[in-house]
């Protein structure tokens, strides 16, 4: 797996109305996540699922493929197997804790010994969730790891004349509700989660898209432009040759 990846444009989330996460009463923020399973059936229904529910997802399917793309890539959160054709999860996760990574992490295993959980626990994962599980409960085990470590079970907030509950996902002015695509809904959110943060370009694609993908060139821009028009011009700023911001409240 190089670390010169090409992404290929998949629009297939792009037109569909931003919604709840499926199987949680509650949203939660747009992440990339690293997929580190063998099974392919499973692997692909995971996948699926957690795009479906609006993220990011890089699958892989070798521990050494997972080294190598947290070399190269920030996640949000790891699912993890734990037992790979190049070795085990547990030894996986106990390494990167060793190492000073925080990144969340839900072991995802068919073993379902309470010896096995405390020790995948005790590891330093965050959900222990025992195979076979249905899809989504694995939704709202995501939604709940996510919720904590935001610190904020149920934002609110407010941008400009803009009403916004992020953990319904939804967007009110004046009272009329304003329906955003996943993808908008993923970039605008990647913006109100770090107001005052400037995204360059780069940054913003490796946010809403996964490895595999080639990305058109004015991408982010059309999805930039589209915010505009629904929610007005001000509320993402353009910083010539640097990127884009949350426009003043």
């Amino acid at each position: 797996m190089s670390a010169l990846r090409r992404r290929a444009f998949t629009a297939e989330c792009a037109d569909q109305p931003a919604r709840r996460c499926a199987g949680s009463p509650a949203g939660e923020s747009c992440m990339r996540v690293l997929l580190i399973e063998d099974n392919a059936d499973l692997g692909q229904a995971v996948r699926e699922q957690i795009a479906d529910d609006g993220h990011a997802v890089d699958w892989v399917q070798r521990l050494a493929h997972a080294v190598l793309s947290i070399q190269t890539t920030v996640y949000d959160l790891i699912l993890l197997d734990l037992m790979l054709p190049d070795g085990r999860g547990i030894d996986f996760l106990r390494t990167r804790r060793a190492a000073g990574d925080a990144t969340p992490v839900i072991i995802l295993t068919a073993r379902d010994q309470l010896s096995d959980r405390i020790a995948g626990l005790n590891a330093g994962a965050d959900d222990y969730l025992v195979k076979p599980f249905d899809l989504s409960e694995l939704s709202a085990r995501v939604a709940a790891v996510v919720r904590r470590y935001s610190g904020n079970p149920n934002p609110q907030i407010q941008v400009g004349d803009l009403r916004i509950d992020l953990m319904d996902r939804t967007i009110e002015r004046a009272g009329a509700m304003i329906v955003l695509t996943a993808r908008e809904w993923a970039l605008f959110e990647t913006f109100i989660q770090r107001p005052g943060a400037l995204f360059s370009k780069s940054q913003l694609e490796e946010r809403l898209y996964e490895f595999g993908a080639e990305i058109e060139s004015n991408t982010i821009e059309v999805h930039i432009s589209h915010l505009r028009k629904k929610l007005g011009f001000d509320v993402v700023q353009t910083v010539r040759g640097m990127g884009y911001r949350l426009g003043p409240a």
